[in-house]
């Protein structure tokens, strides 16, 4: 029998738990391309790679330092189960980031292809933490209060929200490496933009 895939289906535990390792592992993974050749990308993960390419500090501690102030506004407007889930997203690519480089060694990469790559990588993950109604923290969680509740697309604000952060990195990073981030950003952000919409996806947690 064929499966009524018009009709929304729940995620289990197990469902939400597993989208949410390979989400943010897929996250932490393009984060490690983008710090190997100095690229960044938009939101929280965008500002915390410019900060520690000026001070030196991890990744990691600086995205989940960023992103406290935001656990406000998913408390209150999105829910506890969807807080939780991105307190732990954004705990889990902390942690990933800072163990890659000791899990992989990447010696060379071509920064053009970083730039594609890792954005895609991040969109993807990304996209798999929204639809199991997680985050990585930040500007998303600012993205998916607008879409729900205002019908603003989640990738098209998020959009311009990075085309700020990309702006500023001009002050930080060599000009070739900010155009192949605004690259690497319009690959994210499409991934997002024509795959989070209303009705693609009929799966919910």
């Amino acid at each position: 029998m064929t499966p009524d895939l018009s009709t929304p289906s729940r995620h289990k535990l197990h469902e939400d738990i597993f989208a949410m390792l390979i989400g943010t592992m897929l996250v932490s993974l393009g984060i490690a391309f983008y710090s190997q050749v100095q690229l960044t990308t938009g939101s929280s993960a965008g500002l915390a790679l410019l900060l520690q390419y000026i001070t030196g500090i991890p990744f990691g501690w600086l995205f989940f330092a960023i992103n406290l102030p935001f656990y406000a506004l998913a408390y209150f407007r999105m829910g506890l189960p969807f807080t939780l889930k991105t307190i732990a997203s954004v705990a889990l690519v902390s942690v990933f980031s800072s163990q890659i480089p000791g899990w992989i060694g990447i010696e060379r990469i071509d920064p053009l292809f970083a730039a594609l790559v890792g954005g895609g990588l991040m969109g993807l993950g990304i996209l798999s933490l929204f639809r199991h109604k997680a985050s990585v923290g930040g500007i998303n969680i600012l993205a998916l209060f607008l879409q729900e509740n205002f019908g603003i697309r989640a990738g098209y604000f998020q959009l311009g929200v990075d085309a700020v952060i990309l702006v500023i990195a001009f002050f930080v990073l060599p000009f070739d490496r900010v155009i192949y981030s605004i690259l690497g950003a319009l690959v994210l952000n499409m991934i997002i933009a024509l795959n989070h919409r209303p009705g693609r996806y009929v799966g919910f947690s």
